[in-house]
């Protein structure tokens, strides 16, 4: 049972948690991802994300479903933000539960690294000084994102 949104509001980490844990014996491990806004040593202000509304919530359901056909979750969770966001605010929420950990942690990196290349976000970065420039994607989250191709488990 896969659950994502996106929003503009900050979330609460435990209450989400607590969501997909309620009245649920089954579960033996959740483990989460939250990713932050960073300053990049003072060189960002703010940075202002955008999606595609509707296609965007469909992107995360569907990497939600697929880290669920993948690993032994029994559950997963995508929550992640768009407007205008400072440093230090929370951008994005993953969480996978599952009987056990290895599952848990696995099924967590595999929905952000699936996030950062297959969901449609855009990024802006604000300088001090009022620039502003479009954050291009990275080689790095390509070959992240890649490693799950052969994953066995």
């Amino acid at each position: 049972m896969s659950r994502s949104r996106v929003q503009r509001e900050d979330f609460d980490i435990a209450a989400e948690i607590d969501a997909i844990t309620a009245s649920r014996a089954d579960i033996g491990a959740v483990a989460t991802f939250t990713g932050l806004v960073r300053d990049h040593g003072g060189t960002v202000a703010a940075m202002e994300l955008e999606h595609y509304p509707g296609m965007t919530e469909r992107a995360l359901k569907e990497i939600a479903q697929e880290a669920e056909r993948r690993f032994p979750l029994l559950d997963a969770c995508i929550i992640h933000r768009y407007g205008l966001l400072n440093p230090g605010d929370r951008i994005v929420l993953t969480i996978a539960a599952s009987a056990h950990r290895q599952a848990a942690f696995d099924g967590a990196a595999f929905l952000m690294d699936y996030l950062k290349t297959k969901a449609p976000f855009w990024k802006r970065e604000t300088t001090p000084e009022g620039g502003a420039e479009w954050v291009d994607a990275r080689d790095s989250d390509d070959a992240a994102t890649a490693k799950w191709s052969n994953y066995n488990g």
